[in-house]
C-alpha cells in the first residue's frame, strides 16, 4: 500500500502576498508564482485567473 502524499500548507499571509502581487502590483499569475517559487496550478493561484 502506498503512503498518502504530504501536501505543503501555505499560511494565510503567504497567500495574501501572492494575491497582492497580482492584484496590486500588476504581476501575471505565472510571474507571481515564479517569484514565490510555487506552481501556478495551486488552488489559490487558480482562483486568480
Amino acid at each position: 500500500m502506498k503512503d498518502k502524499k504530504q501536501y505543503k500548507r501555505y499560511s494565510t499571509a503567504f497567500k495574501e502576498e501572492a494575491v497582492a502581487l497580482v492584484t496590486e502590483q500588476g504581476y501575471s499569475v505565472q510571474k507571481a508564482a515564479d517569484s514565490l517559487g510555487i506552481r501556478v496550478n495551486l488552488r489559490f493561484c487558480r482562483n486568480l485567473i
